[in-house]
């Protein structure tokens, strides 16, 4: 089930990297423009000394409040057209849908409420896992640490397990948390892999997209247009590629358990019926009435 889901993310994010731009080429736009807007107005009078506003150190003075009032409003930014770049390309993908370039509407916010919902839970998941851990620690001493360690990894899990929610709500899918928890019986730790490969993968396209724009500073001027272009672009590299990676999890696992989109993200018949038998399998040995193999 592990290599299953994995391979066929990874095989999605590159074998529909086009995809990704033709279906969010819009919002992309608009997520330079936002973050353009942001840099020229925090731009410092000697120019960013890290190259990006948003890896800058805050300011001490009068327009601190100010500066991180611009910040916090970058991040939401950033996330919800992120989030719209994802809408798009999961509905590309599992439906071939052929939306405006800029759409939004009720979809879109149900897509967010349900992400800032799953946020929560993952926060609800991982604080008692903490503090469980910590006391742990206090008592048992190494059980307590690898419990520590384990703890995050954990919540992903738990958390994965509902995140089906997300590529559903794009396609109009009513499937609820409760449905996603019980589709995704037996699947918990290939999402938690996956999960980790996801993130592996941003990791790498981050660093890559970092090492293009510190050789682009070698080559262009450091100031002017330049600078602010540069300081607007490592944001908006960085959340495309996190929101590129988590999508193609999300629409795979999401064909796992919805057979009519299998296709579309390259699942074959004998991979479906794997994982459906394999899921069959470890919820009924959970309920005690088979022996698990």
């Amino acid at each position: 089930m592990i290599s299953i889901l994995v391979d066929r993310t990874i095989r999605l994010a590159f074998d529909r990297l086009t995809t990704l731009f033709a279906a969010g080429w819009g919002y992309m736009l608009l997520l330079v423009a936002l973050n353009l807007a942001i840099s020229m107005t925090l731009r410092p009078d000697g120019g960013f000394t890290t190259g990006s506003y948003i890896t800058e150190p805050l300011t001490a003075g009068n327009g601190a409040d100010r500066e991180k009032a611009l910040r916090l409003l970058a991040v939401f930014a950033n996330i919800a057209t992120g989030f719209s770049i994802g809408v798009a390309y999961c509905r590309k993908v599992l439906i071939d849908a052929n939306d405006f370039f800029l759409a939004f509407g009720r979809r879109y916010i149900k897509v967010a409420i349900k992400l800032m919902l799953l946020m929560l839970i993952g926060v609800a998941f991982l604080v008692p896992l903490l503090i469980g851990a910590a006391l742990l620690t206090m008592v048992t001493g190494p059980i307590g640490v690898l419990a520590l360690i384990a703890a995050p990894f954990i919540a992903l899990m738990l958390i994965q397990r509902f995140s089906l929610v997300l590529p559903a709500a794009a396609v109009d899918d009513r499937l609820t948390l409760g449905d996603s928890w019980r589709a995704t019986a037996g699947l918990g730790l290939a999402l938690m892999t996956g999960a980790l490969v996801a993130c592996a993968l941003a990791a790498v396209g981050i660093g890559l997209w970092a090492l293009v724009l510190w050789i682009g500073d070698a080559l262009l001027p450091t100031s002017g247009w330049e600078a602010q272009m540069r300081s607007a672009l490592l944001p908006m590299g960085v959340m495309i590629i996190v929101t590129w990676a988590f999508s193609n999890l999300h629409a795979t696992a999401y064909g796992l358990v919805r057979e009519r989109f299998a296709r579309k993200v390259g699942l074959t018949p004998d991979d479906s019926h794997r994982a459906e038998a394999l899921r069959a399998v470890r919820a009924a040995a959970r309920l005690g009435r088979i022996e698990p193999h």
